[in-house]
């Protein structure tokens, strides 16, 4: 799983105009690893949890459906849920 949630971290980051990952309210969007945390991801048995703090300009449904359509392949058929963060 470890790995699984650094992917998706990467691929989040890489999307257009995501300026970075958010742990969301109270820093509860994330995944625990022995001796580390991901933040911004949340591994679910039956889902993603993405937080995502995002550049001004475009529509944040397209923003959040461009993060869904990246980490599509690394999540298999469990829904993915972006939370916008924040805006820069």
């Amino acid at each position: 799983m470890s790995g699984l949630a650094h992917e998706i971290a990467d691929a989040v980051r890489r999307c257009p105009d995501v300026a970075d990952l958010s742990g969301g309210p109270f820093g509860t969007v994330a995944t625990y690893l022995p001796g580390e945390r991901v933040s911004g991801v949340a591994l679910r048995d039956g889902e993603v949890e993405v937080s995502i703090v995002v550049q001004m300009g475009r529509p944040l449904p397209e923003i959040a459906e461009e993060v869904r359509t990246a980490i599509a392949p690394l999540v298999g058929d469990r829904p993915v849920n972006v939370y916008i963060g924040g805006i820069r």
